[in-house]
């Protein structure tokens, strides 16, 4: 059984897609938030806002711009 691999265990599992440096910064970022008890949006902006990671077109997260990507990359 040494060949078996745990699929959930995949980042990719459920696309094809391949990731660009950007998704995964966010990715990461938006992590390292959840993990230090950000889970509300309000929270989890603040703390994106103190990353490294901005929203492609610059400036600062809002709600609205957080919640605009989720959006977008879901669908």
């Amino acid at each position: 059984m040494s060949g078996y691999t745990f699929p959930y265990l995949s980042n990719r599992q459920s696309t094809d897609q391949v990731y660009t440096e950007w998704e995964i910064s966010l990715a990461s970022a938006i992590e390292d938030a959840f993990s230090k008890g950000h889970h509300q949006l309000d929270a989890l902006v603040a703390a994106l806002n103190a990353s490294r990671v901005r929203p492609k077109q610059g400036g600062e997260w809002t709600a609205e711009n957080f919640q605009n990507l989720m959006r977008e990359l879901g669908g």
